[in-house]
């Protein structure tokens, strides 16, 4: 197989009822690569919470924006890439502001802020990088269990 056919390519508006397309073509690359069903779930989970961030954050309201979402297979794994083209955010000094959850009751957390804590419990790996827009990428390992003979 070519390296270039490893990758699938969304640019998709960035609207919510958009998110659904991703999450679907998400499960049918994932479970082509032998992720599990609860894996499945997990990346669907972070990868719709990506992209209702670019959604809700990278466009004015009543503004046209898109969202571009990269599927890309890897040794051992999936890589996914939601990018937006909106104006970016310093999540370095965000993440430093950010209050640690530990002892905290559900009625003392703030609605939203979350979604990067969401993405961290469910993926290998999150990175967020910014500049022109903001580009979120996710990482999953296939995680393969011994058939029963």
């Amino acid at each position: 197989m070519k390296p270039e056919s490893q990758v699938v390519s969304l640019t998709v508006p960035a609207e919510a009822e958009f998110i659904d397309l991703v999450r679907l073509t998400l499960y049918g690359i994932s479970s082509k690569l032998g992720f599990t069903y609860e894996e499945i779930e997990d990346m669907k989970v972070a990868v719709a919470e990506a992209c209702n961030n670019a959604v809700v954050h990278a466009y004015e309201p009543g503004s046209p924006g898109q969202m571009e979402v990269r599927f890309e297979q890897i040794a051992g794994g999936l890589r996914i890439v939601v990018k937006d083209f909106g104006p970016s955010f310093n999540f370095e000094d965000k993440a430093q502001r950010a209050e640690s959850l530990h002892d905290k009751t559900l009625n003392e957390i703030n609605v939203g802020g979350l979604g990067i804590y969401l993405m961290q419990a469910l993926m290998d790996d999150v990175e967020v990088m910014t500049g022109i827009g903001t580009e979120v990428v996710l990482t999953k390992r296939v995680t393969r269990s011994e058939e029963m003979v």
